[in-house]
């Protein structure tokens, strides 16, 4: 049962930190089942660089994730008999620009991914989740056409919906497997209402209803707990309800950067799907059939009651029992 779809390592990304084997290694020493490897796609444009990566040509860039595909199948056959590692990316979309070059990754590299995790970083080509002077600027990009600010619920309206614009983008063109961090829009407004946003809320409503059409996972971000302000994982107890709602599916990340950070925070979000009341939890697997994207892996429900699993008794670094309601 114990399974994670999202992490990086600071070999292949600048922002995290140790080497992809070592990110491997603790996964199976904290008894991980499943995990996936699942970098960041480069980015094109120079001005898409982040501080930390401004030594790196756009080639280098693009070279790099082509080094993490070799590392990560290199992993994946190492450790095949102690672990089941999955191989996926993580989207970008700054511009369209992004979404043609990802398309053409996919197209080469084809039997080399195993699935998308879909998640958004920007809006109108600003970062978003980078610090919060940038998350403001962002949102203060919006303002009328007289070039006078937007102020209160409607600047934020339009920050929001042009948010879930780009994540239903990523859902019409790419069909990603695993959802990420669906309300990383919020970041830095961990007790913003969405519901107060009603054109924004009806875009993630219908976001949520398309993935679920076709079949997506919706993951629990476990790195939401280490933001400040926020009490939960990603995403918040109103989006949650509405996959529920929506007959959604849920599965588990630790969006870790580092050996350090895999699996950190899994109590907390055991503890948060007992009070929200998830009781079915899904990972992927591997399948003898492709799925809608002409991949090999799909969706699995984990059998029995997921909190008897002998996993939480092994957390020996967050000591708390779980709540049984």
């Amino acid at each position: 049962m114990p399974h994670s779809h999202h992490s990086h390592s600071g070999q292949f990304c600048r922002h995290a930190l140790g080497s992809l084997e070592e990110v491997v290694l603790e996964a199976i020493k904290q008894r991980f089942e499943v995990y996936g490897l699942t970098e960041h796609v480069p980015r094109y444009r120079p001005e898409d660089l982040y501080p930390e990566e401004k030594d790196l040509s756009l080639d280098e860039l693009s070279k790099q994730f082509l080094s993490f595909l070799n590392e990560a199948h290199r992993l994946k056959e190492i450790y095949a008999p102690q672990i089941t590692l999955l191989v996926g990316l993580e989207t970008e979309y700054i511009t369209d620009e992004d979404l043609s070059h990802l398309k053409k990754l996919l197209k080469d590299n084809e039997k080399r991914i195993d699935y998308i995790v879909g998640s958004v970083h920007h809006v109108s080509t600003i970062p978003i989740d980078f610090d919060r002077v940038t998350y403001e600027k962002a949102l203060a990009n919006f303002s009328s056409e007289e070039g006078v600010y937007i102020l209160g619920n409607d600047r934020m309206e339009r920050f929001l919906s042009a948010y879930f614009d780009a994540q239903h983008q990523l859902i019409r063109q790419f069909q990603p497997e695993i959802m990420g961090h669906l309300d990383l829009c919020r970041l830095y407004t961990p007790s913003l209402d969405l519901k107060q946003y009603p054109i924004a809320w009806g875009k993630l409503i219908r976001n949520i209803e398309e993935a679920t059409r076709y079949g997506a996972l919706f993951e629990i971000n476990a790195a939401a707990f280490k933001k400040e302000g926020w009490t939960s994982p990603y995403p918040g107890k109103d989006v949650v309800a509405l996959i529920q709602e929506k007959a959604g599916r849920f599965a588990l990340s630790d969006d870790s950067h580092g050996p350090r950070t895999v699996g950190q925070y899994y109590l907390d979000v055991a503890d948060y799907l007992v009070h929200v009341g998830i009781t079915d939890l899904w990972c992927l697997d591997r399948s003898l059939e492709p799925n809608h994207n002409g991949r090999y892996i799909s969706p699995r429900r984990i059998e029995g009651d997921w909190r008897l699993h002998t996993f939480w008794k092994h957390r020996e670094s967050e000591r708390r029992e779980i709540a049984f309601q």
